[in-house]
């Protein structure tokens, strides 16, 4: 409560909504500068950047490049500060004298690290991806993991904790 308190935590928001809105505004904004011909359906699940660029009638060589620097700094960023407060906790958690206390943080830690690794893991793909995920429509289905099924796990994942849902599972998988 020293270090975070709720005006740090009231700013540390701020700037990740400004940012988030102002990074996209950007990406936006670029796009709309692309001439469209004929074509207006989106070969995708949803209203995403890189189907709305295929769709542009000229070269979108500098929009491509633009969106891959966009998501080398967007994706990876967070992902490494959760990394690196994931090695504090963990330097934390050793330092626990009972294996009882360490086990139960490390479960909940677990629980929420996989969440992410699952979430980063996709997106990264997702918009650092190479052509042949392009090929075969692979980029339709890990889009579809990471806004759909991904989220749906979530509760799954976190539900794994519960000694009542770890019980019941185990004897799921022995019938």
């Amino acid at each position: 409560m020293t270090i975070m308190t709720k005006s740090k935590c009231s700013e540390l928001s701020l700037w990740s909504w400004l940012s988030g809105i102002f990074l996209s505004l950007i990406q936006i904004s670029y796009v709309f500068t692309l001439p469209f011909c004929s074509s207006n359906i989106i070969d995708h699940f949803f209203c995403d950047i890189l189907p709305v660029v295929k769709l542009a009638c000229a070269d979108t060589f500098a929009n491509e490049i633009a969106i891959l620097v966009y998501s080398s700094l967007v994706i990876p960023f967070p992902f490494l500060l959760i990394f690196v407060s994931y090695v504090c906790i963990i330097n934390s958690i050793l330092k626990i004298p009972s294996s009882t206390g360490r086990k139960k943080v490390f479960s909940t830690c677990g629980s929420h690290l996989t969440s992410v690794t699952l979430f980063y893991g996709t997106a990264t793909i997702t918009y650092l991806k190479t052509k042949s995920i392009e090929s075969y429509g692979g980029a339709k289905i890990i889009s579809l993991l990471y806004t759909v099924f991904i989220p749906m796990l979530n509760p799954v994942i976190y539900s794994l904790r519960n000694s009542v849902i770890k019980n019941a599972m185990c004897r799921w998988m022995k019938l």
